[in-house]
């Protein structure tokens, strides 16, 4: 959600910004796929409640 937020105020602010609103998309996206990488690796163990 935060990439795409950072990649609308980069469109929306037409360059005002420089580069920093893409280079935030870019590490919160980055952060997305670790984040989906390391989830994949826990398994849910339905017995252990």
């Amino acid at each position: 959600m935060m990439a795409l937020l950072s990649l609308a105020l980069d469109v929306f602010t037409q360059g005002e910004l420089g580069d920093a609103p893409l280079v935030a998309a870019g590490i919160f996206f980055a952060g997305w796929l670790v984040a989906q990488i390391i989830g994949r690796r826990i398994k849910f163990d339905p017995q252990l409640r």
